[in-house]
């Protein structure tokens, strides 16, 4: 599949669907050596802020791929064609702790064009990002009670907004 380059700020996506309905992948590491885990997201947000094209993930303390995203400057964000559903629901289920999960799903990591971080071939989208500003959600901080519920280990969510630096992808995707 040819990936066209995208303008950031000309990056055009329906945000509940491509999170909520498909889901996405969440990669941090180093591609080169190939220290790297991803998981899958179906939370997230992209936008402005401070002036900024960027994209807020996160990452529960207890996944692989939190300490990826404690280590790495950087990360990457990649939307897939629906027949990669099943690879996934396995990379979003599964451990790289405690398997090579990349290869039960059957994906190709290549390096990304500017961060360290690997995308891959399959993709669609590939969102490069820069990581700018981590926080960690406070339970006393809900407004809405009724989000605790996600929460029953009480192992809230790691917030991490990165600057999109570099996207690219079909021509869908560009507004």
């Amino acid at each position: 599949m040819t990936l066209n380059p995208i303008k950031p700020r000309n990056l055009s996506l329906l945000p509940h669907d491509i999170l909520e309905f498909r889901a996405m992948l969440l990669t941090s590491g180093n591609f080169t050596t190939g220290n790297f885990n991803m998981m899958t997201i179906g939370w997230g947000a992209f936008g402005t802020m401070w002036n900024k094209p960027l994209a807020m993930v996160v990452v529960r303390p207890t996944r692989f791929t939190f300490d990826f995203m404690e280590k790495h400057p950087d990360f990457t964000i990649t939307a897939f064609p629906d027949e990669y559903r099943k690879a996934l629901r396995i990379l979003g289920t599964k451990s790289g702790r405690d398997m090579n999960k990349l290869e039960l799903a059957g994906l190709t990591p290549t390096a990304a064009k500017i961060v360290g971080s690997p995308t891959f071939t399959q993709a669609e989208l590939s969102i490069e990002c820069r990581k700018t500003y981590f926080d960690d959600l406070e339970p006393d901080h809900f407004l809405d009670k009724s989000i605790l519920k996600n929460y029953p280990a009480r192992d809230f969510h790691r917030i991490y907004f990165g600057e999109i630096i570099y996207v690219e992808g079909i021509a869908k995707y560009e507004g």
